[in-house]
């Protein structure tokens, strides 16, 4: 029974990444949907972040003071730039960006160009030295060329969509959503692809610098707290830069509150604990590589709930960007497996270093006995040859 219980706790303790993270992308799912409605009805994006963020800080705060109030590091300066980048990458420049460019496509396709994002991440990656490469062996050229291949598919949805591929309920008309002119659809859907790409560079370089600064700063729930809190301000500047009407502040017991708090609890707070959990024990691009099935999820979802359109370039782009997403996969478990085994293997060979000197100084010792041995025979003779003469 003792060995059946180690063997699960051994399981559950290395599928809890996994576990982690493919619940975290059927959050993402939900709020993709739900904040395209709440777009749709006309909230302004802006403000949906600004409220998004308070609402992260309001629920992580609390348990950030109390649960890390004794392992808490200091905030030096150079800390404190760290959490204020993170704030202007992730809560301002990425989710501003990307609502826009959700306003301006559908999220099955904004699902899909978050697919790019393993890919950058890789890249940065290696340019800040986090990842090696070495185009000798098989798993970093997977790398590579899924990285190439995921760009690739992105593009590809870019500047092609095809025709209209009708799955359950498509080929309904959404009620509340008046049918658009086709140049300007064709317009916004370049614009919007535009937007979700520097929206996803800024999402990795968020990945980056939030990996970087947990080596310095190991409080998880402070450190998010202070993300969120940083991005409300932050959010707060921008909204009354970029939005001039007032009513736009406005939020009721509607849809619009249910994004900004499923949005601010869901995706933010909870999401960026868990992935800061996660990134210390696999690396940024392991956190960043179960966005497919965040894609498949809201496929689904919006073709129920949003009756949206998919068209035949964003599937054969999106086929490519999953290629490419696990040819990059590949490369980093065979290179996890690797390490993995360097590690066994480095306590042995220490144990079979520290006993070559105990050997030598075995037969040190052995030689040594010997030889007083034969200095005692030696001693001995002389002293018999004495007494006989």
């Amino acid at each position: 029974m003792e060995g059946k219980n180690c063997c699960c706790t051994s399981f559950y303790d290395k599928a809890k990444p996994y576990i982690a993270m493919i619940s975290l992308q059927f959050g993402y799912a939900g709020m993709n949907i739900i904040t395209k409605v709440s777009l749709n009805r006309g909230m302004s994006h802006y403000v949906l972040v600004v409220y998004r963020h308070a609402f992260a800080t309001a629920v992580i705060a609390p348990f950030a003071l109390i649960l890390e109030r004794k392992v808490r590091p200091k905030i030096t300066f150079t800390i404190f730039m760290h959490l204020f980048v993170l704030a202007l990458l992730g809560p301002v420049i990425d989710q501003n960006l990307y609502y826009a460019g959700l306003k301006f496509t559908s999220p099955t396709f904004s699902c899909a160009m978050s697919n790019m994002l393993p890919a950058m991440t890789f890249v940065m990656a290696v340019v800040c030295r986090m990842e090696k490469v070495d185009m000798k062996k098989v798993r970093c050229q997977a790398k590579v060329v899924g990285t190439l291949v995921t760009v690739g598919g992105a593009m590809l949805m870019t500047v092609y969509k095809g025709h209209v591929i009708n799955m359950v309920c498509s080929h309904y008309t959404h009620p509340n959503v008046p049918a658009p002119n086709q140049e300007d659809a064709d317009k916004d859907w370049v614009r919007g692809s535009i937007l979700l790409i520097i929206a996803t560079f800024a999402w990795a370089s968020f990945f980056i610098l939030q990996a970087i600064t947990l080596r310095k700063y190991t409080a998880h729930l402070s450190l998010t707290a202070i993300v969120c809190f940083l991005g409300t301000l932050q959010s707060i500047a921008v909204t009354f830069v970029m939005e001039h009407r007032p009513n736009s502040w406005t939020i009721g017991w509607d849809m619009n509150l249910l994004a900004a708090a499923y949005a601010g609890i869901i995706s933010s707070g909870i999401a960026y604990y868990v992935q800061g959990v996660v990134m210390q024990q696999r690396g940024p691009v392991f956190v960043t590589a179960f966005s497919p099935l965040m894609m498949v999820i809201v496929a689904i979802m919006g073709s129920f709930i949003l009756a949206e359109k998919i068209y035949v370039g964003g599937v054969l782009g999106a086929v490519l960007i999953v290629i490419g997403l696990y040819s990059v996969l590949w490369g980093k478990y065979k290179e996890f497996k690797e390490k993995e085994a360097e590690e066994f293997l480095e306590p042995i060979k220490d144990c079979t270093q520290n006993e070559t000197p105990i050997i030598h100084d075995i037969e040190a010792n052995h030689d040594g006995i010997q030889t007083n041995q034969s200095n005692k025979i030696n001693v001995l003779a002389a002293a018999n040859t004495v007494d006989t003469t």
